[in-house]
């Protein structure tokens, strides 16, 4: 199963990964095995830090044999709801020792407040996360509000405080890289894009990408 996602959400640490008991292959990627369940099965990590690439499978420890419903996301019984809990624990391990997971959406916030002079609005009493700011015309530039990783074509059920700015239709198809820059989530994709405000944001791109929003919301 695919859990790439997680390049996404926080820069990798490479330093960290040998003492996290990840191992470096032949290949030049990173494996490590852990068992879960009590020793009933083990899990394998395949971590590619230049291709930023994270897949883990499932495997029987009595016969070895590679536990196939593991890997399909429409399976979703009761054992294998078990066994993705366990590796899921296992990601958030490795989140935790070998990537910098910082969240960018205070430090984002206080920025357009200084920089724009503008406040929050909250205009949506059904999601309190989500928040605009506007220019003088009273139109917003940037939208602020949390959304699953999947929303975004990610495969991942977690949760990432992302924001949404305004770009000339031209540089869209440059900007988006799929890793911190997107096609725009519940927007027009053709004017709008969706950034995540997650460590492995550039926070001088995502200020210049906002200053320009700003300028073609307000003009």
């Amino acid at each position: 199963m695919d859990y790439s996602y997680l390049f996404c959400s926080a820069k990798l640490k490479i330093s960290s990964l040998t003492a996290a008991g990840f191992t470096l292959t032949k290949n030049k990627d990173y494996f490590l095995r852990k068992n879960i369940l009590d020793g009933s099965f083990f899990a394998e990590l395949h971590l590619d830090a230049e291709k930023q690439k994270l897949e883990v499978h499932v495997f029987d420890a009595t016969t070895n044999e590679q536990y196939a419903l593991f890997d399909m996301p429409t399976v979703n019984g009761a054992f294998v709801a078990k066994l993705r809990e366990a590796v899921q624990n296992i990601i958030e391990s490795i989140k935790s020792n070998c990537f910098e997971t910082k969240n960018l959406r205070d430090k984002y916030v206080s920025y357009l407040q200084s920089h724009f002079s503008a406040n929050p609005d909250f205009p949506w009493e059904s999601t309190p996360d989500a928040c605009v700011f506007r220019c003088s015309n009273n139109k917003w530039f940037a939208l602020i509000m949390k959304i699953k990783y999947r929303q975004l074509g990610l495969k991942s059920e977690e949760e990432v405080f992302v924001v949404n700015l305004k770009a000339d239709e031209n540089t869209i198809p440059t900007l988006i890289d799929n890793k911190s820059i997107f096609k725009a989530y519940h927007m027009n994709k053709k004017h709008w894009i969706t950034i995540l405000l997650t460590a492995v944001t550039d926070f001088d791109i995502l200020c210049e990408l906002t200053q320009n929003s700003y300028e073609l919301v307000s003009s």
